[in-house]
């Protein structure tokens, strides 16, 4: 053995050559599918469950770019794949044989790199930008086109703020930026300009007419005098004086109460306000109050006044004692006409409780009133008199007392009202001549015998020292 263990071991080293590189075949082959695989998976990236975008207000420049990046992401097509060689020189022959034995069409030792198209969020178009529809609301047609007469006129936004008025109470800030926008950005006044174009003619006229005057109009109107009384005449010369001065929409008239105004505010040329004091010389209002004579407030007599109004107190007094005189004549035809005038009573009726169509006469002390039925008779059935399903049975009593004075007990369930005022079920009220008594919606007048009643009252007096 000694003289063949090198030829044995020869076969046995070339055998383990010959599985080494197999081995390092197989591996080497394992090695180009794990770098492809990483290659690919780290390439494609993972997609978003979902495509929406992030709603959030976009300046003007984005919406510029967004719509740039709207166009380029329709381009699309499949991920790029370049071969890219790493540092080194060329490949070495047994890289070659691994590759051929592999079966592949990669060569190695180049790395695959994925460049994939890049994936755009949706971003939904929409008609208008935010900014741009987000004052279009409060602001009209109509204030743009007085917001423009006014500018036009005064030249200056701040009293262009304090002397229009328009459909919204806007800020200073609010105008100032309107206008800006109307001067500098395109399509709110393209949209401002559409929307003005379609107004009304008259209302266009009436806008117009409400414009500010400017500086040059007020300082023409103030040269007319505060002591004259200018007419309409003298504002139409001043207008076809100055054509170019006035607002095409002045009439004699907005001129007239234009120059009232400035009179009245003591702005015009001839007239002067006094100027207040300056230093120590202030008043207080306490100083002022002391300094004021308190016999120089008082107002004077006017003796014409006095004696109109004397005149026509005496006059009106005078109707009213004709007006007293005629009354009982005036009272004698309604009760004629109404049937309500005084019944002629006889001796043995104490009171009548008269209604629109049934009189009922008390001839006893005490009465009831109610609803009579078969079961059970009343002394007054006041269903004679009108609907009486609302009524009770026994609904109140009449009673006349020692002293002379009638009293009505409420014994239903409905009130009885005794000159407007309720009686409720288990009071009573005293009834005087002509009493109204209202139950349930029908109405009587309670007429005492007044001869009767005195005799009565004078038997009671002379029985009560006894």
């Amino acid at each position: 053995m000694q003289a063949g263990d090198p030829v044995v071991g020869a076969p046995m080293a070339v055998a383990g050559a010959q599985s080494r590189s197999e081995d390092e075949e197989s591996l080497g082959v394992k090695d180009v599918k794990r770098t492809a695989t990483q290659a690919f998976g780290s390439g494609v990236p993972k997609r978003r469950s979902s495509s929406r975008s992030i709603k959030r207000k976009k300046f003007d420049d984005e919406l510029v770019e967004s719509s740039l990046v709207k166009s380029s992401s329709r381009v699309k097509g499949p991920p790029v794949i370049e071969p890219v060689r790493c540092s080194g020189s060329e490949p070495s022959s047994s890289e070659k044989k691994k590759v051929t034995k592999s079966g592949t069409a990669l060569t190695l030792p180049l790395t695959m790199v994925v460049n994939p198209a890049p994936i755009t969020k949706r971003v939904k178009k929409s008609k208008q930008p935010l900014h741009i529809t987000k004052d279009l609301g409060r602001w009209k047609p109509t204030d743009d086109l007085l917001l423009i007469n006014a500018v036009l006129q005064t030249t200056d936004l701040t009293s262009v703020h304090l002397g229009v008025k328009f459909s919204c109470r806007f800020t200073l800030r609010e105008i100032k930026e309107r206008w800006y926008a109307l001067l500098y950005d395109p399509v709110i006044s393209k949209l401002a300009w559409q929307a003005m174009r379609q107004l009304h003619p008259e209302a266009i006229a009436a806008i117009q007419s409400k414009a500010l005057f400017s500086q040059t109009e007020e300082a023409l109107l103030a040269k007319i005098g505060s002591t004259s009384q200018p007419k309409l005449d003298v504002f139409q010369e001043l207008l076809s004086k100055h054509p170019g001065v006035f607002h095409p929409s002045r009439t004699p008239k907005s001129l007239l109460v234009h120059w009232q105004l400035l009179k009245q505010y003591y702005l015009l040329d001839d007239q002067s306000v006094q100027p207040l004091p300056k230093g120590d010389q202030v008043l207080n209002f306490s100083d002022a109050e002391q300094m004021v004579d308190d016999v120089k407030l008082k107002e004077s007599r006017d003796e014409v006044l006095e004696h109109e109004l004397m005149i026509s107190d005496r006059h009106q007094k005078r109707e009213i004692r004709q007006l007293e005189q005629e009354l009982p004549r005036w009272q004698v035809l309604v009760d004629s006409i109404t049937g309500m005038s005084m019944p002629d009573f006889d001796n043995q009726t104490l009171a009548a409780l008269r209604g629109r169509m049934v009189r009922y006469l008390m001839r006893s002390r005490e009465i009831t009133l109610g609803r009579a039925t078969k079961d059970k008779p009343i002394d007054v059935d006041l269903s004679l008199e009108g609907p009486a399903w609302k009524i009770s049975r026994k609904q109140g009593i009449i009673k006349l007392k020692n002293n002379g004075d009638f009293f009505i007990a409420n014994e239903g369930r409905r009130p009885i009202y005794i000159d407007g005022r309720p009686v409720l079920s288990g009071n009573k009220w005293k009834l005087n001549n002509n009493s109204v008594v209202e139950i349930a919606g029908l109405r009587f007048v309670f007429l005492i015998n007044l001869e009767l009643i005195s005799l009565i009252k004078a038997e009671a007096a002379k029985m009560a020292p006894q």
